[in-house]
């Protein structure tokens, strides 16, 4: 049994590659390829996954639309044998800036409708959460159009700084050292 699961949110297909909604799946890949050789597709989770540190670490990439992120999660936790504090899943986050990143344990969905369906499907919200920032477009009817499109290149190099800083953290949350990770990331 992983003792630590991480899933990275996105939609499927080429064309939603490296746009805003996808920032988490984007980062999960990215951040994979130092330690796992190759994500495999795993009918049984609508998923592709790949493992690391001597299977302790589990790479989930869902192959469902992030608005239906929760069948691979309800799948993993009952299959697996997981537990809720043990899965961190990355997403996009309209509250925080381009540049932000925040590992928060548990909380709402905040209006995240990848999120609101794992809540949904899985019945609680106590996961640990890599929230990494977008921005808002500034109007509620022109968000789902904002998550769907690329970043902007000033926006790009501070999302890039914030995975760095995040990548500066891994050996924490790969040690389960959650609170120095947190006080590095949310230090300014």
């Amino acid at each position: 049994m992983p003792k630590l699961c991480l899933i990275g949110l996105g939609n499927p297909g080429s064309k939603y590659n490296h746009t805003r909604h996808n920032i988490g799946k984007d980062w999960l890949i990215a951040a994979s390829k130092p330690y796992c050789d190759e994500f495999s597709y795993k009918e049984k989770f609508q998923a592709e996954i790949a493992t690391s540190h001597s299977d302790e670490i589990l790479w989930v990439i869902p192959d469902n639309y992030v608005n239906n992120s929760g069948k691979t999660v309800m799948k993993l936790m009952k299959n697996m044998n997981l537990k809720e504090d043990r899965i961190i899943i990355f997403h996009d986050d309209l509250d925080l800036n381009p540049g932000e990143v925040r590992l928060k344990e548990d909380g709402g969905h905040g209006g995240h409708n990848g999120l609101r369906d794992i809540f949904e499907k899985v019945g609680t919200r106590k996961f640990l959460r890599m929230r990494i920032g977008v921005g808002h477009p500034g109007s509620k009817e022109m968000v789902s159009s904002w998550v769907l499109n690329k970043f902007h290149p000033t926006d790009k190099k501070y999302v890039d700084l914030a995975y760095d800083k995040f990548m500066s953290v891994l050996d924490m949350i790969f040690n389960n050292d959650f609170s120095e990770a947190q006080k590095s990331l949310h230090t300014k």
